[in-house]
């Protein structure tokens, strides 16, 4: 599970195919008046591609990283270039003040505001480029979206799609650590442990029929980052308290995906790449001596396994799959 040179290319080469592709488009657009009525590119001077602005975003991440991690690749400059046209001030303006609109209140909530947050993380790593500072702005304001709405959270989502809670608190975290921002990194602490802390033998009832992510194992991996290690030591075996058993079962068995030109079914794709995330670094956080890691191991290939070879090809995948296979290779 390690990203190759050529992997690399072909991610950057399906993404560049993408990011600047405005049509065909899904809109997250409460529209006021007959005066809203705009095209995605003028509400969106950046993120206006790969059919909505959620992947968008984390398409811009998934180059940022190849990028910092394959800087050899022959699409670095392309990369660059791109990056040096989208990343402008005037461009983030925009993109800042549609979120003013009292109609934007709950845009993109929470998946959006995470991936733009994890986006900025990335951005930050690239010390001799401007983007993160142009970028700033807009980051700053999903934070400040997340600092108002945790609070009044009182329950968490569990579903397996964009409102999943513990996917936004995954990523949140990414930023929180980067930034070195304490008080941020609390309350996403917080929060968690209000919504998961007690929670125990879970059932995992998955996959739904378009679940891109898995609420069990995406819950422990938001515990994973955000508790102290002794208390995960302590909350994990009793979440997942079968493991060893392979139980649940469902949790090591790779979806089945019957169509890939539907945009639903395809998600299922995605819920591989995410389990395998998961499975990897779950793994990794588990003692050697734990009958349980070499089967998440395992379970980790063998979701990879199902999902890589179908990245591409329909573009109901194609815009946004790619990101979750790099997660699972090399993010975390």
């Amino acid at each position: 599970m390690s990203l190759a040179r050529s992997t690399a290319s072909r991610f950057a080469k399906i993404a560049l195919g993408h990011l600047t592709r405005e049509y065909p488009n899904k809109l997250d657009h409460v529209m006021a008046d007959a005066g809203d009525v705009r095209s995605p590119r003028d509400l969106h001077p950046i993120f206006y591609g790969s059919f909505d602005w959620h992947s968008c975003v984390h398409g811009y991440w998934l180059l940022a990283t190849l990028l910092r991690l394959r800087p050899e690749m022959p699409e670095a400059e392309t990369i660059i270039a791109l990056f040096d046209d989208a990343f402008t001030s005037e461009k983030v303006e925009v993109e800042t003040a549609y979120l003013a609109r009292p109609e934007s209140r709950g845009f993109e909530r929470p998946y959006g505001w995470a991936w733009s947050l994890m986006l900025q993380a990335e951005l930050l790593r690239h010390k001799d480029r401007p983007w993160a500072a142009t970028h700033t702005p807009l980051a700053a304001a999903f934070r400040q979206r997340f600092e108002s709405f945790l609070p009044i959270a009182d329950y968490p989502v569990r579903t397996g799609t964009h409102f999943n809670t513990a996917f936004a608190l995954v990523l949140a975290t990414e930023y929180a650590v980067m930034t070195d921002n304490q008080g941020f990194f609390d309350l996403l602490q917080n929060r968690a442990i209000l919504w998961y802390g007690q929670d125990a033998a879970c059932q995992a009832w998955e996959p739904s029929g378009d679940d891109f992510l898995s609420p069990a194992l995406i819950e422990a991996e938001a515990m994973r980052r955000l508790l102290p290690r002794e208390s995960f030591d302590t909350w994990f075996p009793r979440f997942l308290p079968d493991l060893a058993q392979k139980q649940p079962t469902t949790l090591f068995s790779p979806a089945r995906v019957s169509d890939r030109s539907d945009g639903k079914i395809a998600h299922l794709d995605g819920l591989n790449l995410s389990r395998a995330w998961c499975w990897r670094l779950l793994a990794a956080a588990m003692p050697e001596e734990d009958p349980a890691k070499p089967l998440a191991i395992n379970a980790a290939l063998n979701h990879l396994a199902a999902a890589i070879p179908h990245i591409a090809g329909d573009y109901m995948g194609e815009h946004w799959l790619a990101t979750f296979a790099l997660l699972a290779l090399e993010n975390g």
